[in-house]
């Protein structure tokens, strides 16, 4: 086969197009959206529910619950668009798997606001790597460091820890700056001598923040 390619010169498959999956998701503005399954202490486990915005990054909370059926996922998908339409103006699709808590209504509510879904093949998780890449973080940065009791705490971790990536945590591909960045003179280096920094911790102090002092 690769003698024949050759003779005919014909690119390898990756080759033959410009257009990589990450570059369509973008042209898209497409939103992913994922399970974060989470153990216990006490050998319960839960799922927490969230969506990404591919083209900046920021990441909404979806709920968290022990039983993730269909019911519960078309609702956390109304309760996106009730809490932050405004965001999602431009967005065109939806990635997600094709896990069996994303129902045919699920899909129904996210078509009606005028997105596509965008289904992965099976068992191919890298085609949602943007999710799973939050899903490794989410991961190193908080559940790999503190032991998650119970629903209410999980809850209250996920939410404050969402709350400091979307508006503190640097990124590579935004200029070490947040998904939600408001300021953009924050990286600047010309600020006066010497400069006080004011440190806040997030997550029962397990992330600490550090900002210029006003």
């Amino acid at each position: 086969m690769w003698r024949i390619l050759k003779q005919h010169r014909i690119d390898p498959a990756p080759q033959r197009t410009s257009l990589t999956w990450t570059q369509f998701l973008r042209s898209q503005a497409a939103v992913a959206c994922d399970f974060v399954t989470v153990d216990t202490a006490l050998l319960r486990r839960y799922y927490l529910l969230f969506f990404i915005d591919v083209t900046n990054r920021e990441v909404f909370y979806g709920g968290i619950t022990a039983n993730p059926t269909g019911a519960r996922t078309t609702q956390a998908a109304r309760n996106l668009f009730v809490r932050h339409r405004d965001r999602f103006t431009h967005t065109r699709a939806l990635v997600r798997d094709r896990a069996s808590q994303f129902v045919n209504d699920f899909d129904e509510i996210l078509r009606s606001e005028g997105l596509k879904i965008l289904r992965t093949p099976v068992r191919f998780p890298v085609a949602n790597a943007f999710a799973e890449r939050w899903i490794g973080t989410l991961r190193r940065e908080l559940l790999d460091r503190t032991i998650i009791w119970n629903q209410r705490q999980l809850q209250r971790l996920a939410i404050d820890y969402i709350d400091h990536y979307n508006t503190h945590r640097p990124h590579r591909s935004l200029d070490q700056r947040p998904p939600r960045h408001t300021n953009p003179d924050d990286n600047t280096t010309d600020h006066p001598l010497p400069l006080r920094l004011v440190r806040t911790t997030r997550c029962d102090g397990l992330i600490n923040e550090y900002k210029h002092a006003a």
